[in-house]
């Protein structure tokens, strides 16, 4: 694939507090929140190191819908923090990149490129994408290697080699209720 459909939302999923089972029911939980807009799409689940200070492995993933064609940037973010509350995570508790029971991220939104500054804010696509392996590799299974970034111009593939040192590891897990991407099957 080279380009999302015009609505196609992909959403990084991550989680590192209550276990493996708990995060993969949290994350099945937003599958289900999304599947009033359209079929939900599931990428591999990865285990990853976290970012910053010591702490337990997260867990990550991505999905991908078709959002509502009149779904304003201001309605995305609020439904993706209102699903964050609502499945545990207290923005105003934790610290910055410390543990979480669940974290959302709109990681892209079709070939929109947008700063929407809140509150609360939203950037599309995601600022720290192109850095960040836990979320390239989950987009990868869902868009393909050859999609290209909208602001960089280069392709997620090539993004993902540019951070290949960075550890992220497959595992046997799957998000209930989101089929994975057809191509993931053959894998």
């Amino acid at each position: 694939m080279t380009e999302l459909d015009a609505e196609t939302v992909v959403l990084g999923l991550g989680g590192n507090v209550g276990g493996d089972e708990a995060i993969l029911a949290r994350f099945a939980a937003v599958a289900r929140a999304l599947e009033t807009w359209s079929t939900v799409r599931g990428s591999r689940v990865y285990r990853t190191a976290a970012l910053g200070r010591e702490q337990p492995d997260f867990l990550n993933a991505a999905l991908a819908v078709d959002a509502p064609e009149e779904l304003a940037a201001s309605e995305l973010i609020r439904e993706v923090q209102s699903l964050e509350r609502t499945l545990g995570r207290d923005r105003a508790a934790e610290g910055r990149w410390g543990p979480r029971p669940l974290d959302l991220d709109v990681l892209l939104w079709g070939v929109r490129r947008f700063a929407f500054r809140g509150p609360p804010a939203l950037e599309v696509p995601h600022p720290r994408l192109a850095e960040r392996a836990f979320a390239l590799a989950p987009v990868i299974d869902l868009v393909g290697p050859d999609l290209v970034h909208p602001v960089l111009g280069r392709p997620l593939g090539e993004l993902r080699a540019s951070v290949a040192n960075q550890r992220v590891d497959v595992t046997t897990l799957a998000i209930e209720g989101a089929p994975p991407a057809p191509h993931l099957l053959d894998r």
